[in-house]
């Protein structure tokens, strides 16, 4: 008897293809669509559409498709928390919340009790099995890797899941749509906040968090305009801060360098090299595994951001269960409350969120 696949089907080609390629290799497959974000009268959620679009590959594909909301647990457990981290003056990243807890948590435990043996998903990269469960490697298109968003996923999670994308290149993936007559084969790719999609995102956070405003300060401390709150900026952002063309200042753009929390302070600098936007190391919270924890310092590859080349650098594991990491080469706009991903060749070892940062230089050295 073939085992049952509950696949997420988001409504777009990557979903849409995982469940064709389970159905081709004698999978019992259904499909799930999870709406979980409720305020849509603002134009900018596409639920609704994504809906019908993953109705018509449903019954292109002749397969079962259920309809759940997980917005009480998104609200409370992703976005609660979103709010918090830019409360505190960090920029988290929702998606790695929302993959640990409700796509490869609620959602997995849902499938489930339907009887899944697994639960599929159109995201790019590969999972093998291990001695300690899901060893998550890198997707063979490297450009659509996204095993960054993934390292908070539990290895026992990992285990029940399948990712059918992982050996293909995007371009693949589109044309097998065309060819087996799946209506979402052109559509584009979605981006944005995961479940609440494209939208303007100042406008968007100032809904929820209220305006504080605050000095915009060189690091001397000199006054050179006024923010409207530390959550709407974050590390190395240029633009957005009206404080260009000041008098007997180079004509150079300004990038925001730090944020002091206690003054509610945004310190800029010119120039997009400017020393006080680099790094030589960070310090991580709770470091979450994908591989055997490791006790002493090791050299590893290490992503501070999505897309980024993975960067030389020494892992120093630390008793209480944290970690810090030094680079080879300075980073530019290391950002706490991202996260900080290793890598030991294609393999995925984990992350933990970045607490604070080690800079290049000191704020007095660089006013």
């Amino acid at each position: 008897m073939s085992e049952r696949v509950i696949v997420g089907l988001s409504g777009g080609v990557d979903s849409a293809v995982a469940a064709l390629l389970l159905k081709d290799a004698g999978h019992d497959v259904q499909g799930l669509f999870m709406s979980n974000w409720e305020e849509d009268d603002d134009g900018y959620c596409t639920a609704a559409q994504d809906y019908q679009d993953a109705r018509a590959v449903a019954a292109e594909l002749g397969i079962a498709l259920h309809r759940a909301s997980f917005a009480r647990q998104y609200r409370e457990q992703v976005f609660g928390e979103f709010l918090r981290e830019h409360r505190a003056g960090r920029t988290p990243n929702p998606d790695v919340l929302c993959n640990r807890e409700i796509k490869f948590g609620v959602a997995l435990e849902w499938a489930q009790r339907l009887g899944a043996s697994h639960f599929a998903t159109g995201h790019y990269a590969r999972l093998e099995p291990s001695p300690e469960g899901g060893a998550l490697y890198k997707a063979r298109d490297d450009a659509k890797d996204q095993s960054y968003f993934l390292h908070a996923v539990s290895r026992a999670q990992l285990s029940r899941t399948l990712m059918p994308l992982g050996e293909l290149e995007k371009s693949a993936v589109r044309e097998r749509a065309r060819r087996s007559g799946l209506p979402v084969f052109d559509k584009p790719d979605s981006t944005g906040i995961c479940f609440i999609g494209e939208r303007p995102f100042r406008a968007f956070l100032t809904r929820f968090l209220p305006v504080t405003p605050g000095p915009i300060e060189s690091p001397s401390g000199e006054r050179l305009g006024t923010h409207q709150g530390l959550a709407f900026h974050t590390l190395g952002q240029r633009g957005g801060l009206g404080i260009g063309g000041q008098h007997g200042r180079p004509h150079l753009p300004w990038y925001v360098a730090a944020k002091d929390v206690g003054r509610n302070a945004l310190i800029v600098v010119q120039g997009h090299d400017h020393p006080l936007l680099s790094s030589e190391a960070l310090a991580t919270g709770a470091w979450h595994w994908l591989a055997s924890p490791r006790r002493q310092p090791f050299r590893c590859g290490v992503k501070v951001r999505y897309r980024q080349a993975d960067e030389p650098a020494l892992l120093e594991p630390r008793t209480d269960g944290t970690v810090r990491v030094r680079f080879e080469r300075p980073q530019r706009a290391v950002t706490p409350g991202q996260y900080a991903v290793a890598y030991e060749g294609e393999r995925c070892l984990g992350g933990a969120v970045i607490e604070s940062i080690e800079p290049r230089v000191r704020e007095s050295a660089a006013a």
